[in-house]
């Protein structure tokens, strides 16, 4: 399986929370082909060395703690085994007592800032729109786990326990003959195996899928289709279906497939956003300034911010939610909407980094509150 670390809300969150007096923040684009990951790893020596001059410049970071983030960033540097297991882009973020690393499922620009707090708006970026998921090619004599992402060529996924077939699971060489209580298996006793056999697909997913939000693609045909959909208990299994026999589609088809549907779920997604944008902003509930939503953002009114991920303003924002430019900023500056954005977190609000056509209202930066503003 591809090596991606997609960061979870709850790891979001913490980062969001991650204040001290050294904080880099480092992205670039890797490649998932070992033989050619030298280059990255040349790119974060860079990086890391631009990390140090900022920290020395900024003179607020204590000599040990620049010391302390330069050795963590030369021995990832120097791990030859991290850099076997690489994706499409890759997060580091570092302070004197801990690093971070996300692999990410598509390139990203490569980046470095240095502040008093970790820039996220990259990572938010990954989480916003999904760009990879998994597809469950579920048929009565087959089962098989797929995991899509963006570009790369689908991967079969060993999952441990997952049954061969509905015979296996039931322990049978065919899933036709006589129940346990007698009765000859017709539609209704084939129903009850593949029942069974839904079950068990379940009960072997949830351990692998235990806290991912990544998206699940159910390939399958009626009856298995509808009975794994009543038995799932995955809480991000998509709607749509790939409606083929998964028993005669190839592991690329079934990843064509599953990319068109993520493309309209986002479609969809894009639309319903626009549309509760529309709504709110009859009810005085919308900004698009960056100077009010930052005061909304710090009073906890935004419910969802929706900002383009090429935005980026360098300043600060006051403690009462004052946006102030580099120019007339009081100590460190950073990314002011990645500051907008952390706090929308940390008051329980959502944050979508996407491209600039899905900012509902035509801008490059909405938010959505809570209440009249």
């Amino acid at each position: 399986m591809w090596n991606v670390d997609i960061p979870s809300g709850d790891e979001l969150r913490s980062l969001a929370e991650l204040r001290g007096p050294a904080v880099v923040s480092i992205y670039l684009p890797t490649t998932p082909l070992t033989a050619e990951a030298q280059a990255d790893r040349i790119e974060l020596k860079n990086l890391a060395a631009r990390a140090r001059a900022g920290l020395e410049h900024g003179g607020v970071a204590t000599k040990a703690e620049i010391e302390e983030i330069d050795e963590e960033l030369a021995d990832l540097v120097d791990d030859d085994d991290f850099w076997q297991h690489q994706a499409q882009g890759l997060a580091v973020i570092v302070t004197a007592e801990h690093v971070w690393t996300h692999r990410l499922p598509y390139p990203v620009t490569a980046q470095l800032h240095v502040s008093d707090r970790a820039y996220l708006k990259p990572l938010l970026a990954v989480t916003s729109v999904p760009m990879s998921c998994y597809v469950l090619a579920l048929a009565e004599g087959e089962v098989r786990l797929v995991e899509v992402a963006a570009d790369l060529p689908p991967v079969p996924v060993r999952v441990p326990d997952l049954p061969r077939s509905a015979a296996d699971a039931a322990g049978k060489t065919s899933i036709s003959g006589r129940s346990h209580s007698g009765r000859q298996v017709g539609s209704e006793g084939k129903r009850m195996h593949i029942r069974h056999y839904a079950r068990q697909v379940d009960a072997a997913l949830r351990p692998f899928l235990a806290g991912s939000t990544t998206p699940l693609v159910l390939a399958a045909v009626d009856p298995v289709r509808s009975i794994f959909r009543a038995v799932s208990s995955y809480p991000h299994l998509v709607d749509a279906v790939i409606e083929t026999n998964p028993d005669r589609a190839t592991d690329q088809e079934l990843a064509g497939a599953a990319r068109g549907i993520l493309l309209e779920q986002q479609a969809a997604d894009v639309a319903r956003l626009a549309e509760l944008f529309e709504t709110r902003a009859g009810q005085r509930r919308v900004l698009t300034e960056v100077t009010d939503a930052a005061r909304a953002a710090t009073a906890g009114a935004v419910d969802t911010l929706v900002i383009d991920q090429e935005l980026f303003i360098e300043g600060t924002v006051d403690d009462d939610g004052t946006v102030n430019g580099p120019e007339s900023a009081q100590g460190q500056v950073y990314g002011v909407v990645d500051e907008i954005a952390r706090r929308v977190l940390l008051t329980g609000g959502t944050v979508l980094s996407v491209d600039a056509a899905s900012v509902p209202g035509g801008q490059d930066f909405a938010a959505i509150l809570r209440y009249p503003w």
